[in-house]
């Protein structure tokens, strides 16, 4: 027992660790991200201490040495196939968004009480509970987000605010959402003739 009271205790230390921004790894695994032409830029931009250790020709040229011929050919094509497969996946994506619409339905609910509904937004990547919360303190009304009965969610926002809506989203999120993707639409509801 004396000599683990003995013992001096180590000292932890703590690593600072880099992340890429563009694939969230570690500047050393960049290569398993997909967008390794993407990383190594923003390696190089940001910390060129880590991309000359990391990229440069004496590095590249040991980490060679260690590989067959038939290993290299490998890890080049399979090298090439995650970057065609990201940047098909940016491609689809860049098509999914110029393809998407949000609508900004106004509703009516009872003789002249109108309620105003916004969807399609999370392709744009906003989140709808702090939109509809920005929207809420914007018009000083009631705003929430509700499940429409496709499954898609919707912000629902009390009185006929659906100019001021797409105004508002075009003067916010006017860099994330082009304005021709903004379609507004007028939805009354039919009501039951008297027989």
């Amino acid at each position: 027992m004396a000599a683990v009271a003995e013992a001096v205790p180590m000292e932890s230390q703590a690593r600072h660790i880099v992340y890429c921004d563009v694939c969230t790894l570690p500047p050393e695994y960049c290569e398993f991200g997909g967008h390794s032409k993407k990383c190594e830029e923003w390696l190089k931009d940001n910390h060129p201490d880590l991309h000359a250790q990391l990229y440069s020709e004496e590095a590249l040229n040991a980490n060679l040495s260690n590989l067959s011929v038939s290993v290299r050919e490998r890890a080049a094509k399979d090298a090439a196939k995650k970057e065609a497969k990201a940047a098909l996946a940016d491609q689809r994506e860049a098509e999914r968004k110029a393809s998407s619409k949000i609508q900004i339905k106004r509703v009516e609910r009872n003789k002249r009480k109108y309620v105003t509904v916004v969807a399609g937004l999370p392709v744009y990547g906003l989140d709808n509970k702090k939109v509809a919360k920005d929207l809420g303190k914007k018009f000083a009304t009631g705003s929430s987000v509700t499940r429409a009965p496709g499954g898609v969610e919707e912000i629902t926002v009390q009185g006929d605010v659906s100019d001021e809506i797409m105004e508002w989203l075009l003067e916010v999120h006017g860099n994330e959402i082009p304005e021709g993707n903004i379609e507004l639409i007028e939805d009354k509801k039919k009501k039951k003739e008297a027989a």
